[in-house]
């Protein structure tokens, strides 16, 4: 079967089309033939080498993928792997999909949809009527995440974003505005996945009791200082956030993923599918995602 592997960190440049054995199914588990594969940024931090948690080499990445069953059902999956024409899931793992569900969409309520969720309820706790900042607003997280602080409650969300063009698409979301630092008025909460200058921006631009939640680090600059001082100053929170431990918790991914099916078959949430790539060319849409060219959810489709 073909699948994406590297066997040293770096750019995408490492990662490589190979032909492996197909993988089998062990006990509770199902073999799936992969229909898209899901591309989050997590990905691009396990290929260079600065992820939360290593892996061994040669690694395929890849954490969710749109697949079929020996028996033919549809499902959507948390994997190891995916990036592969075949792969291994738990059975408990499954979620059925209906026919006509878009496989982007679906896959864009996995990893993003469950991050935004956690972000909001979980981390950032939000209260009815705060004020919500979201970094890189029109990304695969950050598109979800502006439709769910409305969603939950949030009195006001602002959008942070790089053209013009995303300006456009977080507005027509829901995002009341688009800001740049220094903000106009004080956030009770600011989502940031890209660190460096921008987290010390919006660390600065916080309520009395506000939130920073950091859940990634994009601009690749190394972990920013914090001052314990200057939060008491501002009577501010930092809280840091990684989604593969918070998947763990009981009821952490049925329920908001239940919630989320339901939210967009109502219309009221919806999913922001972007560039899909042949599985050949992961590399190429890595190195897209990386050059902020894309939008919503990337996949690669075999």
């Amino acid at each position: 079967m073909l699948a994406i592997q590297f066997d040293h960190f770096g750019g995408p440049e490492v990662l490589r089309p190979v032909e492996l054995a197909a993988p089998e199914a062990g006990p509770g588990e199902v073999l799936l033939t992969v229909e898209a594969a899901g591309v989050n940024f997590a990905d691009t931090h396990q290929v260079d080498g600065s992820y939360l948690a290593a892996d061994a080499l040669p690694y395929v990445p890849g954490s969710e993928v749109v697949g079929r069953t020996p028996d033919g059902r549809r499902v959507l999956a948390r994997v190891s792997h995916g990036y592969a024409e075949q792969v291994t899931a738990k059975e408990s793992a499954l979620l059925d999909i209906p026919e006509e569900f878009d496989a982007a969409q679906a896959l864009a309520l996995m990893m993003q949809g469950l991050t935004a969720w956690h972000l909001l309820r979980s981390a950032a706790r939000l209260r009815t009527g705060e004020t919500v900042v979201v970094h890189s607003a029109a990304g695969g997280v950050g598109s979800l995440a502006v439709q769910l602080a409305r969603e939950f409650g949030a009195g006001r969300v602002l959008a942070q974003v790089s053209t013009p063009a995303k300006e456009r698409l977080v507005l027509e979301l829901g995002a009341d505005a688009v800001v740049s630092y220094p903000l106009a008025e004080k956030a009770d909460i600011v989502l940031d996945a890209v660190g460096g200058e921008l987290f010390d921006q919006a660390l600065g631009s916080l309520a009395s009791f506000g939130r920073l939640v950091s859940y990634g680090n994009s601009a690749r600059t190394g972990f920013t200082p914090v001052d314990p001082a200057a939060l008491n100053r501002l009577n501010a929170s930092v809280t840091g956030f990684w989604l593969r431990p918070a998947l763990a918790a009981p009821g952490a991914v049925s329920g908001p993923l239940k919630e989320l099916f339901a939210l967009v078959a109502d219309g009221r949430l919806k999913p922001v599918t972007g560039a899909a790539y042949p599985l050949a060319e992961a590399a190429r849409a890595h190195e897209d995602l990386l050059a902020r060219r894309t939008t919503g959810k990337v996949i690669l489709t075999t």
